[in-house]
């Protein structure tokens, strides 16, 4: 996809913890995103951050965090997103 002004960004946001089988859930995302030909995805490894259940995740250097946050950011025409 060349630049195109009328691309749309699809973000998930979900925790580094999440899985489809065995396999990262952020993993499946970008693998099928590219299988159906998606233009480009990336993946963001936050380091705080909350969700639904307010409770604080982070990447502190004394800390261990067993879910640390992850947006998976998918860009391609709206058409493209949807399907």
């Amino acid at each position: 996809m060349e630049r195109d002004p009328n691309a749309k960004l699809l973000r998930i946001f979900i925790g580094e913890s999440d899985k489809v089988g065995h396999q990262p859930l952020y993993e499946v995302l970008v693998l099928e995103a590219r299988k159906a030909g998606i233009a480009g995805a990336t993946v963001l490894r936050g380091t705080m951050g909350f969700g639904a259940n307010s409770r604080i995740h982070t990447a502190k250097l004394f800390e261990i965090s067993s879910d640390l946050p992850v947006v998976v950011e998918i860009v391609d025409s709206e058409e493209n997103i949807r399907d």
